[in-house]
């Protein structure tokens, strides 16, 4: 479990991973070296696997968000999780409790783009049940 400091570091590095190692030496109040030994035992332990693009909120506006819950045939979880993960419009899947099993983040170009993901997903082998909510907008992103 990472220390208070490297907790400190992670949340730095979510906000902008390609922040200087100088700016975070100050942020954190130790030296670049001390970083750089932070993020690079984070990164041998597995805490960070790598790094991502944060994309603009002009061309976040641009494409359509939903939540889609799934309930899935037990037994085709795997074939569904695979069939997701070859979608590159799916952003996000989880495992969830309650009364659907998953549910997956997906952002298409356009509404009609959503329509035909929506269908495809809801006709995938082992898909019984799908319930879907476009994202109107995001309040919190971190």
């Amino acid at each position: 479990m990472p220390n208070k400091t490297e907790q400190t570091l992670i949340e730095l590095l979510r906000e902008n991973a390609r922040i200087p190692t100088a700016e975070l030496a100050r942020r954190l109040g130790v030296s670049r070296t001390t970083v750089q030994t932070y993020i690079d035992r984070l990164e041998q332990r597995g805490t960070i696997t790598g790094y991502g693009a944060r994309l603009s909120a002009d061309y976040e506006k641009g494409l359509v968000k939903a939540h889609i819950l799934l309930t899935v045939t037990p037994k085709l979880t795997d074939k569904v999780v695979r069939q997701l993960k070859a979608l590159s419009a799916v952003r996000t899947l989880h495992s969830v409790s309650g009364s659907f099993d998953m549910i997956v983040i997906v952002d298409a170009p356009s509404i009609s783009d959503l329509d035909a993901l929506l269908d495809g997903i809801g006709a995938m082998d082992g898909v019984e049940r799908t319930l879907s909510s476009i994202i109107l907008s995001t309040r919190i992103d971190r």
